[in-house]
């Protein structure tokens, strides 16, 4: 047998529930997961047209239009020191949305390749991964985060490290489990019998059939460290003033609740709506990538 001749078989056997065309139309049957996508796209075109937008600059002051109510002039309103709402929510957009991704593609680069060394060799290699992803996994992802970005140093970028290496232990434990389902397959028993090395096997057998769970669970970690990256601004250790983010416009927005209400709504409202996005769509993309469900 040839590994020319097993690919073919590899690829029917495991990869069939998951064409592309039939992941789609699942997809779209599921309304929540359409309404996710969409939402979730509105916010990412917003804030990557954020630079070319009609709007003013966000740290822009007029200290005669200090809390202004929305109006036709601010449709959001003004802040504490006369600054536009809806710039500063257009541009906190992109700070949000940049730590949940870049957060994650933090944790996936770091957490799937330990987590595939740790199911397919077994042995002390899994013992040494595993006792540290429980250790890590026993404190609180949020504590876990404000203690590395407060160590780190308070700055969006290190609150992207913090949060990434926070969600690591996550993406070890799924990935770890999902090798130790696959390695016993068929197709890679024969990958093995015809002399494949152990890095083809993990590159071409293993990881494309791994996949799918881990873009569903990454897509479900963007939504919690979009609730990170505003939860370390809140409290001082992300995005630094003047910059907008939607966690430090809740913290100032804090001491202004019964002046300038909106101040608070705006951004409240912005988190709950993306996370909800993010929620949502990686719910429908479980679902869709579910060989089980018809």
């Amino acid at each position: 047998m040839t590994d020319a001749s097993l690919m073919p078989a590899a690829g029917a056997t495991a990869l069939a529930p998951r064409k592309p065309n039939r992941t789609w139309t699942k997809l779209k049957k599921n309304r929540s997961a359409m309404v996710g996508g969409v939402v979730v796209v509105l916010f990412v075109l917003i804030a990557i047209l954020a630079p070319v937008l009609p709007i003013p600059s966000p740290s822009a002051t007029d200290w005669g239009k200090i809390r202004l109510a929305p109006s036709a002039e601010h449709w959001m309103g003004t802040d504490e020191i006369g600054r536009d709402i809806l710039s500063r929510m257009i541009w906190g957009a992109r700070a949000s949305l940049m730590a949940g991704v870049i957060s994650v593609m933090i944790a996936v680069m770091i957490g799937v390749p330990l987590g595939v060394l740790a199911g397919y060799f077994g042995g002390w290699t899994d013992q040494i991964i595993a006792r540290a992803t429980d250790a890590l996994l026993a404190m609180p992802f949020l504590i876990l985060a404000i203690a590395l970005a407060a160590f780190l140093g308070p700055s969006l970028t290190n609150a992207m490290i913090a949060i990434g290496l926070s969600a690591v232990p996550i993406f070890i434990r799924l990935t770890r489990g999902q090798v130790l389902s696959v390695k016993t397959e068929d197709y890679v028993e024969g990958a093995r019998a015809i002399g494949l090395g152990h890095l083809r096997i993990m590159s071409h057998y293993i990881l494309p059939n791994v996949f799918p769970p881990i873009l569903v669970q990454a897509t479900l970690t963007i939504a919690t460290a979009i609730i990170a990256e505003a939860s370390l601004s809140f409290l001082g250790l992300g995005q630094q003033p003047p910059l907008p983010s939607w966690g430090s416009m809740l913290a100032t927005a804090r001491n202004f609740l019964s002046q300038a209400p909106w101040m608070a709504l705006w951004p409240g409202a912005a988190i709950f709506m993306v996370v909800m996005g993010f929620n949502l769509l990686g719910d429908g993309l479980r679902d869709a990538l579910d060989p089980k469900e018809t």
